[in-house]
């Protein structure tokens, strides 16, 4: 069945609104995208669905900015809802696109695992990688560093996005998980898509390095991970990544109790 968001995506419609410092948040409500300044043009993560570009671009306009400024694509991982929208995107504005290395076969050579068809629907409009991401590339522009992290497990090159932002003067680290969802991780799915269930195991290693890491902001490549469309949702607070992490971790090992020893 096809979703609500891709034959009614006005009705996922939110207000863009700045996060901290130069960081932006331009999604919608089913999935998330974000944009940074970095006073020298504009980095875009994710690019949400086909059917919201259109959401996503007013939204960036919305907030001043000129979607042709933007200069660097990432992506969290290649799925049909965060990458969905890039090449409408690129070809707007010519901007160099980034994805993990070990994603780039999805979309080349098994567009079955772009999770389109699980959407009910066929995605033909795929789009040429100018840069493989790898773990520990640093992608910078302008006053932006980021980190990049590889954290397989969803898919095998999700990466993860660490950098900076300064608000009120004072400097915090802005953190996503490129890769959080179990739903790529089921028996059903890795049976039927002739995935390897060692997949499982990368996932929780990646967990592990990610839960080292310190995040003042956490972004999420979908807004309920952190609840950023609430009112109430305190933006730094290092303890909302802390608690997200290590609750996922329980969520996943209780959720293949007694399947991890037949890894």
């Amino acid at each position: 069945m096809i979703p609500d968001i891709c034959r009614y995506p006005w009705r996922f419609a939110v207000k863009p609104f700045r996060i901290a410092g130069g960081l932006y948040y331009v999604g919608n409500r089913s999935v998330s995208s974000h944009l940074i300044d970095t006073g020298d043009g504009l980095i875009l993560i994710d690019t949400t669905f086909p059917q919201t570009v259109y959401l996503l671009l007013e939204s960036i306009r919305v907030l001043g900015f000129d979607p042709r400024e933007i200069k660097y694509i990432l992506h969290s991982h290649a799925h049909y809802d965060h990458c969905g929208g890039t090449k409408a995107v690129s070809a707007l504005t010519g901007a160099k696109t980034y994805l993990g290395r070990d994603d780039i076969f999805i979309l080349n050579e098994r567009q079955d695992l772009l999770w389109a068809q699980e959407y009910g629907v066929e995605f033909t409009e795929t789009f040429h990688v100018d840069v493989p991401v790898s773990d520990g590339d640093i992608i910078s522009l302008g006053n932006t560093a980021i980190e990049c992290v590889a954290t397989p497990g969803h898919t095998p090159g999700a990466i993860s996005y660490f950098f900076d932002v300064i608000e009120a003067g004072k400097k915090y680290t802005a953190g996503m998980h490129g890769g959080p969802g179990l739903n790529s991780l089921t028996d059903e799915y890795l049976s039927e898509h002739n995935m390897p269930r060692k997949n499982r195991e990368l996932f929780l290693n990646a967990l592990g390095i990610l839960k080292a890491k310190h995040v003042d902001i956490f972004i999420g490549i979908h807004p309920v991970q952190n609840k950023i469309l609430e009112k109430e949702n305190p933006v730094i607070d290092p303890g909302i990544w802390d608690n997200y992490i290590k609750n996922l971790e329980t969520k996943a090992r209780k959720a293949w109790q007694g399947s991890m020893q037949r890894l």
